[in-house]
């Protein structure tokens, strides 16, 4: 991935998750340090805890950490912790790369946190302010945690780009999915100082089909 010459420090937001080795934020923050990129993580903190304000906090803390422009990558769950963030920072946010946000306000499979637990820890209602950065939307065709539609529809309330990436579930190990190739090109879009938009993207052959 080509380096700016005042690259953005990339701040991985998690989701609903502990440490995995194997997912591509994971990897992509020790690619990313292994580059000698400026990159941040929030630290994953499971489902043990589901208090969305402490995930906020701790989102707040990494990004008053980072000097200079931050472009964030989150997924699933930390999307929506990025939009609860964004109504209470003060702190300049360059772009943003929001991968399958899981659709909170539908019961989810067996095994996930349900509307009960999601209400009284502070995650609904979803916030649908448009966001006050840039920010692209990954969405899947067959993300068990949200259906196409439901995704497209909390991207336009947020004021999101969208790229379609296919079917590849929820994007993570337990959909077969570990290394994430495609993330490169739409981070170094969302880096430049005036970012192509997405449907350029798309013609040009860097990223896949947008919508």
């Amino acid at each position: 991935m080509p380096v700016a010459a005042e690259a953005p420090t990339i701040l991985v937001v998690p989701g609903l998750r502990d440490h995995v080795a194997q997912h591509w934020q994971t990897l992509l923050a020790a690619r990313l340090q292994d580059e000698r990129r400026p990159v941040r993580s929030v630290t994953p903190m499971g489902r043990d805890d589901l208090s969305c304000a402490a995930r906020v906090e701790a989102i707040e803390r990494e990004a008053r950490a980072i000097a200079g422009p931050i472009v964030i990558v989150a997924h699933s769950g930390g999307c929506i912790a990025v939009a609860h963030w964004a109504r209470r920072t003060q702190r300049a946010v360059h772009a943003a790369l929001l991968a399958t946000p899981p659709d909170f306000e539908t019961p989810m499979p067996a095994g996930y946190p349900s509307l009960e637990a999601l209400g009284a820890s502070g995650w609904l209602p979803v916030p649908r302010e448009r966001l006050p950065f840039r920010s692209i939307v990954a969405t899947s065709r067959n993300d068990p945690l949200s259906s196409c539609d439901r995704a497209l529809a909390l991207a336009a309330a947020w004021g999101s780009e969208c790229v379609d990436l296919g079917a590849v579930g929820h994007l993570n190990p337990a959909s077969g999915h570990g290394e994430w190739p495609g993330a490169d090109a739409l981070i170094e879009a969302l880096s430049q100082p005036v970012a192509a938009p997405v449907r350029e993207l798309e013609r040009a052959g860097i990223i896949g089909d947008s919508r």
